[in-house]
């Protein structure tokens, strides 16, 4: 008769010391349940700040590599009309000089790229219209963006020499101009200015607005154009900043801090001093995040080790019971020959049955969990068997911990007092 047929097929397959302390717990169901429930609750609750946690670390690094994580971001600050007078009387603000000082002194900078927001207040096509933001940007800035196109090509060094009326398109401001697809070689208008469409770039759902309260995802609703292109065509105020962001990128990521040091005293002596740019570092952003998520796990983490060691402590009351209540059985057992090994051995096959059922539900459990709150919470899921290979190992470390005390209780007994024990 096979498994599917018989269900206790299994269980009769086991060693028959294993199934007589699977069938020593289950007499008593509602202790051992009772004595379940910490190492379950510990348990799972290791396995759903792991997942949770886990999941939390590579959303937070997936956003920062849209920033890109190996650059340094010098981004203009919003002024005042009178503030910003008496700024550009010490400054001209954020410039491609800036860019290029920057590219020669900051240590392993490799490329620089440049943006420049053009106020779009007429954006259409032949299909349709919309309200979408325009940029002009140097050709690095796809790449130091990561930025990624679905179809044609990006901006080149060529289109910015030669002032080229060529634009990309963010997949969003694409479904927007042209509903009915097809943008490649096509004509958009961006205020009074006709632009052709040369590239597509693909859809990367970031899900997030804001990363450490940095702005994202603002590509997809956006028109790119050479950057020499968007300054000489449109017209900008007197006192704005000739590009709004710079990004340099830095080879070595170790090196990124001390570029940072470095850069910020390049743009303040060329600045006069001014704090009239902030200066970003997605690495960092990543870091502080970090630092966060571990204040979480070690809260998290010190709640399951409080299940857990309760656990434990559950383990030791339910063994020292089945100690006394079964004292004649023990001194028969040494009366028959058993040595005080083999009934420490006894008591711990039992410790041991506790721990694995405990830890296997407390998976089921942990896993369920974090579901639940990434469902409700709207974050994302992520696994490490390490850890959770981890996790049982502890649970199993500290039931047995816990259950040696009573198992060598039950060894020391006197075989004869415990053979006349009521």
């Amino acid at each position: 008769m096979n498994a599917a047929k018989h269900p206790n097929a299994l269980l009769q397959r086991m060693p028959s010391a294993w199934r007589e302390a699977i069938d020593e717990l289950t007499r008593r169901k509602l202790r051992t349940l009772l004595t379940l429930l910490g190492l379950i609750f510990g348990v799972g609750a290791i396995v759903a700040m792991q997942g949770v946690g886990e999941g939390s670390r590579r959303e937070a690094l997936r956003l920062v590599e849209s920033l890109g994580l190996h650059n340094l971001i010098a981004e203009r600050k919003e002024q005042d009309s009178e503030t910003l007078k008496e700024t550009r009387a010490r400054s001209l603000g954020l410039t491609l000089a800036d860019a290029r000082s920057a590219l020669q002194v900051v240590p392993n900078a490799e490329l620089y790229a440049a943006e420049k927001k053009v106020r779009s207040y007429a954006v259409f096509s032949d299909e349709g219209a919309g309200e979408v933001q325009a940029s002009g940007v140097s050709a690095n800035y796809f790449s130091l963006a990561a930025l990624h196109l679905a179809e044609g090509r990006a901006l080149t060094n060529e289109d910015d020499q030669a002032l080229a009326a060529v634009a990309v398109l963010g997949w969003q401001a694409a479904r927007t101009l042209f509903p009915s697809g097809g943008a490649i070689g096509r004509m958009i208008k961006v205020n009074h200015v006709w632009l052709r469409v040369v590239g597509v770039l693909a859809d990367r759902d970031l899900g997030a607005d804001k990363f450490e309260g940095v702005a994202l995802g603002v590509e997809s609703n956006r028109i790119y154009l050479p950057l020499a292109s968007a300054l000489a065509r449109f017209r900008f105020t007197p006192l704005e900043d000739e590009v709004d962001r710079i990004l340099v990128s830095v080879k070595n990521p170790d090196g990124l801090a001390a570029g940072a040091r470095v850069m910020t005293q390049v743009l303040d002596q060329r600045h006069a001093g001014a704090s009239d740019y902030s200066l970003i570092v997605p690495q960092q952003l990543y870091q502080q995040n970090q630092k966060t998520q571990r204040i979480f796990s070690i809260v998290m983490g010190s709640i399951a080790g409080v299940s857990l060691l309760v656990g434990g402590i559950g383990i030791m009351n339910i063994m020292l019971a089945n100690v006394l209540e079964r004292r004649r059985e023990i001194g028969l057992l040494r009366a028959l020959g058993a040595r005080r090994r083999d009934i420490v051995v006894r008591f711990l096959r039992e410790a041991v049955v506790i721990c694995a059922a405990g830890a296997l539900i407390g998976l089921a459990f942990g896993a369920l969990l974090a579901y639940l709150i990434a469902a409700f919470a709207g974050w994302q899921v992520a696994w490490s068997p390490i850890l959770i290979l981890l996790s049982v190992a502890l649970c199993a470390a500290i039931g047995l911990a816990f259950a040696i005390y009573p198992a060598r209780q039950a060894a020391l007994l006197d075989p004869i007092a415990a053979i006349r024990a009521e």
